[in-house]
Formats: C-alpha cells, structure tokens, sequence
C-alpha cells in the first residue's frame, strides 16, 4: 500500500498523543497529500464538512516484522478545520509526526454515527486518567518564550499563549505509562517514545534505555515533546501536575509554508 500523504503534527513523539481522538481539541496536524496521486480537485468541498475520517498507518508500531508486511491500520475521526490546494489543517488528532495516509473521506453523521452504541467498563475507565489540576511554575513563561522565537513560523499555534493553553489540554490526563503510574521513577527522555495515554501493554523493556530509580513523586520529573519543545513537568501523588519549563530540543524543519500564518485568513473566515 502507497500512502497517498503524510501527516505534520504537534505530536513529536507516540508519548503524550491521545490515545483518542478529539480528547484534546487544540491537538492540531497538517495533512499533506501528494499532489501525484490525489489531484487538488478532489478535496473540493471537503472544507464544508465538520469533520472527516482518516485512515492511516502505525508507522511507529514496535513489531518491526510486521511492519508494512501486515500494516497496523486504523481510522479516527478529526475535525476539518481548513483546506488549502493539498494540505488539510486537521484538530483534536490523535496522531505522531510523519504518520502515512492512505485514504480520508468526510465523516457522515447520518450513516457513521450508531444511536444508543455502548462499551465495556474497561473503556470508560479512560475517565480515571484525568488529573487533578494543571499549574504552571513562574518560570515557564519565560522559557516558553525563548523557545517561541525560534519555532512561531513553524507553529501551528497562533501565539505563545495559545500554544500554553494546548500543553494544558494535552497534561490534563495522566500521559504517563502503566509503570510510571504504579511506581514513579525517571526516564531519560529518549525512551519518553514509549508511551501514550492509558498505554495498557508496556512491558519492561520498554525502559531498557535508561537506568531506573525509585523516586517519590515529587522528585521525578517527565517529559513532554510538542513541536520539538521539550516541555518538563511534575506529578504529585493526588495528580496534580506542575508544568516545570520548555526546552527547545529538535528542529521540526522549515514547515513555515504550512503553520498557523499560512492558515490565519482561512480560520478567520469561519469565526
């Protein structure tokens, strides 16, 4: 299977993206489509949708044998909220940077949508891992602001400001990975890849990069990768979290084509 695009997201890494879609509603992704297989006609009136399907592929699933042999595929549902040429601005994702597409269509409430459909109890326990409180240290505005001055024409973000209130969305549920919820302790940042929300199938290996410590709450700090902003924050023991810092870490590329500014006019016309 070819993907027919590929998908920028706020998303830097698996940990910290939804494990659902729409669960952080400023959570927001550029659909980039190639131009040699779907012709800018074909988006046509895609915009006057609410929202569209996506089918993608896991591309950072673990079992690398399987991997593009038997593609780990699966769809969500994002809300449209601009189209240009052959690039879609998608929010409330669920996606990592550089996820392959292979097929989107819109989303029909009429046929997609099941009256009176329910779920087992083990997923409305997704509810268990919203957190207490977010704060912000008094120092973090200032390092978010030293960040931003390299990263606002790549951002999808509009501002700073804006930009805090989606790190806010994203750590009000508990991010963290079975393990680190059972027993705190620090992890280096390069195996921070390993998580997503309520990730129910994380085995010890999955901590095999870093030497692990018992830590209380209070002394273990986490990471967060947001368009390569390493955002550091604490979770006390009645989940309270306290957002430390930003880092600017990564370079996200030269995507000022296709960030916030590019979309600006667009997303006005529809307030």
């Amino acid at each position: 299977m070819n993907p027919i695009g590929v998908v920028q997201s706020c998303f830097s890494t698996r940990n910290g993206t939804p494990r659902q879609p729409l669960l952080v509603p400023l959570a927001r992704a550029c659909l980039v489509l190639d131009p040699t297989r779907v012709p800018a006609e074909g988006l046509e009136g895609l915009a006057d949708y609410s929202h569209c399907w996506i089918l993608y592929v896991f591309h950072l699933n673990t079992d690398l044998d399987k991997l593009w042999k038997e593609p780990s595929r699966s769809k969500f549902k994002a809300k449209v909220e601009a189209v240009d040429g052959h690039s879609i601005l998608l929010s409330g994702v669920d996606l990592v940077d550089d996820t392959p597409v292979l097929d989107i269509k819109p989303y029909l409430p009429y046929s997609d949508s099941v009256e009176g459909a329910t779920v087992p109890n083990w997923v409305k326990g997704d509810n268990k891992l919203a957190v207490r409180s977010v704060s912000f240290s008094p120092e973090f505005a200032s390092s978010l602001s030293s960040c931003w001055v390299h990263t606002q024409k790549q951002s999808l973000y509009a501002s700073a400001d804006e930009f805090r209130s989606f790190i806010e969305e994203v750590l009000a549920w508990d991010i963290r990975s079975l393990s680190q919820r059972s027993r705190p302790h620090s992890v280096d940042m390069r195996s921070e890849d390993h998580g997503s929300y309520g990730d129910l199938e994380e085995d010890d290996q999955d901590e095999r990069l870093c030497d692990l410590s018992r830590d209380s709450h209070a002394d273990v700090i986490y990471h967060l990768l947001l368009e390569g902003i390493d955002v550091s924050y604490r979770i006390d023991e009645k989940c309270n979290v306290v957002v430390e810092k930003a880092t600017l870490v990564c370079n996200v590329g030269d995507r000022s084509s296709r960030g916030y500014f590019m979309w600006r006019d667009k997303l006005e016309q529809k307030k």
